[in-house]
């Protein structure tokens, strides 16, 4: 187990795309379990997916927080790309744990639109990576700030590729991405690892397998199926069903940046006298894959326990088996064994449970 050496309680965290899935979910997660925290969310609020779920979340997040008042938030509405607006925002607010969770997101998307990729993905990270490089020097002039003790980013399960082995390690070779998102993610564990070297910012990637669960994303297949079966829209199934995803719950993910934020890497020196970077990389998946039809099978069965279907509804005759699209991959399987060894942690909800919850969630948020 690895040692806890960053506290969150008083601390003062950044997260960006503090709007979005993952990001809604820890601030709401810091906020009930470490008060007091003071936490500081940063997101663009594009129109890449509906916005109403991105406003959704943050009156979750107001809701939380008049619950905590010796906690505090405070969102501001920008990109990660501004490198004018990042710099003041480690000026003003001297973050001493980072969370990195805003990026373009989307395979697919990707191959359309991969000017934004560029923006968000490397021109975005790189300003928080110097942003928390520069907190060292405000440090050397504020006796009550020590600087970024841990910066944790988002990586993703997308960098391996189309590698044969399987489980996926983070020890695996991940030089061969098959779409521009996946070499964006990998870019980021390259630009970080060299800012642990050169600045000893200790910094953590998280992969991220396959995240599903309640205010979700609706370009994710589980609510993309969902919105055209309640439309009585055919969903297409790619690789024939023939594909398999290592499907992680939001909780579980949220759970495991929470304790991977708390043990950042040490800061040591080498024999020859120069700092070994203070970097590490982790998966974050259910170690359990699914096939897909099996999914798309559990998923109707909740649908139609929560009501969002009639029970009647023909399944069958609003399927289709298509080809693979470009950019995907038939398997994701994520090999957790460093996840466990260094924070006693895996995830472990049902993918029944899990679907179980969005679709009770999507029954409420879509009533009306």
């Amino acid at each position: 187990m690895k040692n806890q050496n960053v506290t969150l309680k008083n601390a003062t965290i950044l997260v960006t795309g503090a709007a979005g899935f993952i990001g809604s979910n820890l601030v709401l997660e810091l906020l009930r379990t470490t008060e007091p925290v003071h936490i500081i969310g940063i997101d663009n609020m594009n129109d890449y997916y509906d916005v109403s779920i991105k406003e959704y979340r943050l009156r979750k997040i107001e809701e939380e927080v008049q619950k905590h008042t010796a906690s505090s938030w405070n969102f501001i509405k920008g990109s990660i790309a501004d490198k004018t607006l990042i710099d003041q925002i480690f000026t003003n607010y001297k973050p001493t744990v980072v969370v990195n969770l805003a990026a373009q997101a989307g395979v697919r998307y990707s191959i359309t639109n991969p000017d934004v990729y560029i923006e968000s993905n490397l021109i975005g990270f790189y300003n928080i990576l110097e942003a928390c490089r520069h907190s060292y020097d405000a440090a050397a002039c504020d006796d009550s700030y020590h600087g970024v003790e841990h910066l944790v980013y988002a990586s993703s399960s997308s960098v391996y590729g189309s590698n044969k082995k399987i489980p996926y390690s983070t020890d695996d070779k991940v030089d061969n991405p098959v779409s521009l998102y996946a070499a964006t993610k990998k870019s980021n564990e390259l630009m970080a690892h060299a800012y642990s070297k050169l600045y000893n910012i200790p910094s953590t990637g998280l992969r991220f397998f396959t995240v599903y669960g309640p205010a979700g994303r609706p370009d994710m297949a589980y609510f993309g199926f969902t919105n055209k079966l309640r439309a009585g829209e055919t969903i297409q199934i790619f690789n024939y069903g023939n594909c398999k995803r290592d499907f992680t719950f939001v909780d579980d993910i949220v759970e495991g940046v929470k304790r991977v934020m708390q043990a950042a890497p040490e800061k040591k020196n080498g024999e020859d006298g120069l700092p070994i970077p203070p970097y590490a990389v982790y998966n974050i998946g259910n170690n359990q894959p699914e096939n897909l039809l099996d999914f798309v099978d559990i998923l109707q069965q909740e649908l139609t326990r929560a009501e969002v279907l009639p029970a009647d509804y023909d399944f069958e005759a609003h399927k289709k088996l298509v080809p693979m699209q470009p950019g995907d991959v038939p398997i994701t399987y994520a090999d957790t064994t460093a996840l466990e060894e260094d924070f006693g942690f895996k995830p472990s909800t049902s993918l029944r449970d899990g679907l179980r919850k969005f679709a009770e969630w999507y029954k409420e948020f879509y009533k009306n």
